[in-house]
């Protein structure tokens, strides 16, 4: 026979359950092969699309957002390729490889080599973005999303989305362009 006490823990075990579970963190998943583009899923699509004012129609690489979602954040750690901390090289290396499936060179002054320069309106999500800070040539670099916004890892602030138009980080903006394909270039930067 089932006595109140029984009834009662059974519904406190329940209700805990819910509680825990309810309140899990939304962690974004990448799904999909890297280099497969994916429909983002859930809150995804809105969050990016009101960040980069775009219409939410147009967040279509799910993979990449979900990677910034994980990522966004974890601080800045030069030589980092962690959560614990990422530098701007590792982060673009990070994305390509995992996003993409492309193997770009760790180092910002490796990764300049394998792209095809383009003008700013012409970028696509995943090409890289090359600034001059300190009077040193390419020694930042972010991974332009659209709409003029670009993902990277700043030195104060993590990991971050800026407008590339921003006064304080185009002042030192460089270079931009798509990565070549492995036929004109290898992960070493060798042409």
């Amino acid at each position: 026979m089932i006595t109140s006490r029984t009834c009662k823990l059974v519904f406190i075990l329940f209700a805990a359950v819910f509680l825990i579970t309810s309140c899990k963190s939304k962690k974004a998943v990448l799904k999909g092969s890297p280099g497969e583009v994916v429909k983002p899923q859930g809150f995804i699509a809105d969050k990016y699309a009101e960040i980069m004012g775009v219409d939410k129609s147009s967040i279509q690489n799910g993979r990449l957002y979900n990677f910034i979602e994980e990522w966004s954040g974890t601080p800045y750690r030069f030589g980092g390729l962690d959560k614990n901390g990422v530098d701007c090289s590792g982060l673009a290396y990070l994305l390509e490889q995992q996003v993409f499936g492309i193997n770009i060179p760790r180092m910002t002054s490796q990764q300049i080599n394998v792209i095809k320069r383009k003008y700013e309106d012409e970028l696509q999500e995943g090409d890289l973005v090359f600034f001059d800070f300190d009077g040193k040539k390419f020694s930042h670099v972010g991974v332009y999303l659209q709409n003029g916004y670009v993902v990277h890892a700043s030195t104060r602030r993590g990991v971050i989305i800026i407008k590339l138009r921003d006064p304080s980080m185009y002042k030192y903006f460089s270079r931009a362009g798509s990565i070549m394909s492995a036929t004109t270039a290898d992960a070493s930067g060798a042409q």
